[in-house]
């Protein structure tokens, strides 16, 4: 067993936490941070996931140090190793291969093919401990986990609306209710995510682009996927085809089996902002795992409301929310809620 300080174990998560944030926030694979220490604490290297096909956290860490140099050493690492060969082979083989004697991980791997790694690592000799700062790195992979758990995109459902609930005035005019720092805001939120989600009503009222843009109007450098859901047909010359990406047209209503594609197209987040029928069905179908609220301080009138019916009959049946965050951008705020009550899982089946 390593001599290393419980405190100094800690302190390696948490950097580790924070080298795993260095990875993209998109795409299959979830963002992931590891430290070798020696016995005595020191650190021996350190790295992190790149994003699909490149080293994983382990194996980046180990790529830094000469042959025999990990040995006794103890791996600290945010998610449990890998068991699995994908596009890149077992960090549990590697870890095994390099003489580890002990790793710490926060979280355990929810993949039926990937998880278990750690048994895999204590059939091999290496002292194995896992949970460690679970709640904070849980936090930090909430949408990567979310998605796993789930076999479905963890879903964020953004609006922008007036005090007073409004989304359009009467006339239907809609932009702009917020400002620029919000708006910025919302580009750089589509950045993160894989796909970009609104129906055909928006599309043809809108005609947006659905692109991620920087404040002087330049292109992002991850773009998420455009995804239009509904049945109507979207003009040839729609702005949406100019994106650089692929655009999904689904000519579909039905949510869960159009997550179930997206899923099995690497899509692990879908940030919707279709509008108040589009955000709605999502609520009012249990499918939302994020809500991202923009209120701007304006009292607009109307029945032009950011959302619509939601089968709600009586105050009891009410969607309870958890306020995470409230953050003033300009003159408007941001609410970041979610679920009292934690998201089912869309399907509890394995891969």
């Amino acid at each position: 067993m390593t001599a290393t300080a419980p405190a100094q174990i800690e302190q390696a998560m948490r950097h580790a936490l924070s080298l795993a944030a260095h990875g993209p926030a998109w795409g299959v694979n979830p963002q992931v941070g590891c430290v070798l220490l020696t016995a005595d604490g020191t650190v021996l290297a350190e790295g992190w996931h790149r994003g699909a096909g490149t080293a994983h956290a382990e194996v980046d860490a180990l790529s830094k140090l000469s042959p025999g140099e990990a040995v006794g050493a103890t791996a600290v690492v945010t998610l449990e190793p890998c068991n699995h060969t994908g596009r890149t082979d077992p960090c549990s083989e590697a870890l095994l291969a390099a003489g580890v004697s002990e790793v710490y991980y926060s979280v355990a791997d929810p993949g039926a093919r990937s998880g278990g790694g750690g048994e895999r690592l204590r059939e091999g000799g290496v002292a194995v401990h896992g949970g460690l700062l679970a709640e904070e790195t849980e936090r930090a992979m909430r949408v990567w986990l979310t998605a796993e758990r789930g076999r479905r995109p963890y879903v964020s459902v953004k609006w922008a609306s007036s005090l007073d609930g409004r989304a359009a005035a009467s006339d239907g005019s809609s932009q702009w209710i917020t400002g620029t720092a919000a708006r910025q805001r919302v580009h750089e939120q589509r950045e993160t995510a894989d796909a970009i989600v609104v129906g055909t009503g928006t599309v043809l009222a809108d005609d947006p682009s659905l692109t991620a843009r920087g404040d002087a109007g330049e292109l992002m450098p991850h773009q998420p996927v455009p995804v239009i859901i509904g049945e109507r047909s979207i003009p040839e010359d729609a702005r949406l085809f100019q994106h650089p990406g692929p655009v999904i047209l689904t000519a579909s209503r039905d949510l869960p089996a159009i997550l179930d594609a997206l899923f099995e197209r690497d899509i692990r987040h879908v940030y919707v902002e279709g509008g108040p029928t589009l955000a709605s069905a999502f609520v009012a179908a249990g499918l939302v795992d994020e809500y991202l609220i923009y209120l701007a301080p304006t009292l607009l009138g109307g029945a032009k409301l950011a959302l619509g019916d939601l089968g709600v009959p009586t105050l009891s049946g009410a969607h309870a929310l958890h306020i995470e965050s409230i953050e003033q951008l300009g003159d408007d705020l941001l609410i970041t809620a979610y679920p009292k009550a934690p998201t089912l899982p869309h399907h509890d089946r394995e891969r």
